[in-house]
C-alpha cells in the first residue's frame, strides 16, 4: 500500500508541475474567462489545500473501525466529476495577487515531500480525529493522502483548460 500510495504522489505533482511549466511568468496571471481563477490562483488552492498534513498526521488518531480505503470511492466520484462546479471554502481562496512560478514550484515540490514522507512514517489505516472535510466523515491517512491527490488531479484538470483557452486567445 504504501509504495503504490508513493507512486501516486509522485505521479499526481509530476503532472500538475508538467502543467504550470507550460505557463509562461505572464500567462500564469491571466485571468481566462469571467468567473474562473488565474493559472497562478488555480496552484495556490493546490497548496493551500494540500498543507497541514504533516501536522494532521501526527495529531489524534485512532483505530480504524472500518475499511480504511472505504471512502475513496466518494472521493473520487465527486473531485474527479469535472461537469460539477464547486465552490471553495473561504480558507482555501486564493488571494487576487501576481503569483510567481518558481515560488509555486517551490511550495509544490514542498508538499509533495511532506506527503511523501508522512505515507512513509505513518500508518495510514490510522483515522484521524482533528479535521474533516465538510460533508464526509472522519478520513483515515489513506483517504486523506488520497484526497490530496484527486483534489490536485481535478485541479491539473483545470490548469489544462486554462492553459488550452489562453494560448488560443
Amino acid at each position: 500500500m504504501k509504495t503504490e500510495v508513493q507512486k501516486d504522489i509522485v505521479e499526481t505533482f509530476k503532472k500538475v508541475n508538467d502543467v504550470l511549466s507550460k505557463f509562461s511568468e505572464s500567462e500564469l496571471n491571466i485571468i481566462p474567462y469571467q468567473g474562473s481563477w488565474t493559472a497562478g490562483q488555480t496552484a495556490q488552492h493546490i497548496i493551500l489545500a494540500c498543507s497541514g498534513f504533516p501536522e494532521l498526521f501526527a495529531g489524534k488518531t485512532e483505530k480504524t473501525s472500518r475499511k480504511p480505503d472505504e471512502k475513496i470511492k466518494d472521493i473520487e466520484g465527486l473531485f474527479l466529476n469535472f461537469s460539477i462546479k464547486m465552490d471553495a471554502p473561504v480558507f482555501l481562496k486564493p488571494e487576487k495577487k501576481e503569483y510567481n512560478k518558481n515560488a509555486l514550484n517551490i511550495e509544490l515540490l514542498k508538499i509533495e515531500s511532506e506527503l511523501l514522507d508522512c505515507a512513509q512514517k505513518y500508518d495510514l489505516t490510522l483515522t484521524c480525529l482533528d479535521y474533516q472535510v465538510p460533508g464526509f466523515d472522519k478520513f483515515t491517512m489513506y483517504e486523506w493522502i488520497d484526497f490530496a491527490l484527486v483534489h490536485t488531479q481535478r485541479h491539473t484538470h483545470q490548469l489544462n483548460n486554462i492553459f488550452q483557452y489562453i494560448t488560443k486567445l
